[in-house]
């Protein structure tokens, strides 16, 4: 029987083959499906695509949306997706569903140009390159973002700048949602991307072995027309920690920096609780520091750290008594360690530091295995 294999060899799609696929990733972006494909498929004309939604059970009915479309057009697919979240492990995902050659990602907004997708193709196709980025800040056309709002901007650019100097690469734009990449530069290194956060085309660049053939094409950032920015203080810290984790060569996962930061805010509350009781004996004043710290860490990580995985509801309640009944086990310990340490004399604060970092490791390793 003949090859049924729609690439060739060296990865370009062969005769009839699907050639290109667009990963979509969506939230609450139900009133922008349709006009989404349309544009989609006016921009493509003859080349064969399929578009990819991956939906994180978005509360508008996204999915259902998707799926409506899919019924009657199968170059539409919905990857539905129940008790995860977050924009980088729906990317990833998507990515690793597709069969074709070349993937293309792209927000459900609106917001980025459905018009580059052929020339960003061409770029990988006939150019060589391996991946192409729709950039807001090269070019004339690509030097006004102020679609983002100033803030918005400020920050993308601090970002960027953040993010050339941890990668080294010459990017205008390593933090754009924009690009186009060949599926295999993905796979490569996909058991090390991180499935957090936001920023996942510099997770992309900066994990690979060999360096990638970067192109970079300019766009206009559009105005949002529907649905809701996915941006917030807890993506801001998730990219830090994503910073920090490639400086490390992925030693250091984002995740326990994270958790590692919000513990650092936990020491911050465990010394302000400390202050303010110690006139109860020092002993109470410590027990209480850790309680309040330890409902501080749980609070914050549940809304940051562990984002993709935030517990609500009812959940929200039993997994504070998970996290408390694991994190009480070296309570013990911290309040001991820390007694010593205030009986032999140092100040107050030397003495409650040295018993909240007993607790630390033991926290991380149990509650991010029992509690989310």
């Amino acid at each position: 029987m003949p090859d049924s294999d729609p690439t060739a060899p060296d990865g370009s799609p062969s005769a009839g083959g699907l050639e290109l696929t667009v990963v979509v990733p969506t939230f609450n972006e139900r009133a922008n499906v349709r006009r989404l494909i349309s544009l989609v498929e006016a921009a493509l004309g003859d080349i064969r695509w399929q578009v990819i939604f991956v939906d994180d059970n978005s509360p508008d009915g996204t999915a259902a949306e998707v799926k409506a479309v899919a019924a009657v057009d199968t170059r539409v697919q919905c990857l539905h997706r129940v008790g995860r979240r977050g924009l980088a492990g729906a990317v990833i995902e998507g990515v690793m569903a597709s069969a074709a050659p070349f993937v293309a990602v792209m927000d459900g907004d609106l917001q980025h140009d459905e018009s580059l997708l052929p020339d960003m193709l061409r770029a990988l196709r006939d150019g060589g390159a391996d991946l192409a980025v729709g950039s807001r800040y090269c070019g004339e056309a690509g030097a006004d973002a102020s679609a983002l709002g100033a803030r918005r901007e400020a920050g993308s650019r601090l970002a960027n700048w953040l993010g050339r100097k941890v990668l080294r690469a010459d990017l205008t734009d390593p933090m754009s949602g924009f690009f186009m990449v060949r599926r295999s530069a993905v796979e490569a290194v996909a058991p090390r991307l991180s499935t957090s956060g936001f920023k996942v085309l510099f997770d992309i660049v900066a994990s690979q072995e060999t360096p990638l053939k970067i192109v970079e094409l300019p766009y206009t950032f559009r105005a949002r027309e529907a649905g809701d920015s996915k941006l917030d203080n807890g993506v801001v810290v998730q990219y830090l920690g994503l910073l920090v984790a490639k400086l490390s060569q992925d030693v250091i996962s984002p995740r326990f920096l994270m958790f590692a930061m919000v513990g650092a805010s936990g020491v911050v509350v465990h010394l302000l609780i400390l202050r303010g009781l110690l006139p109860l004996g020092f002993s109470w004043a410590q027990t209480l520091a850790a309680v309040g710290a330890m409902t501080s860490n749980y609070l914050i990580n549940n809304a940051v750290t562990y984002r993709d995985r935030r517990l609500k509801g009812l959940k929200l309640i039993t997994g504070y008594i998970k996290f408390c009944v694991l994190c009480s086990v070296p309570l013990a310990a911290n309040v001991a360690v820390a007694t010593v340490v205030f009986e032999r004399g140092p100040a107050w604060w030397v003495a409650g530091l040295a018993g909240a970092v007993v607790a630390a490791a033991w926290n991380y390793v149990t509650t991010s295995r029992a509690v989310w």
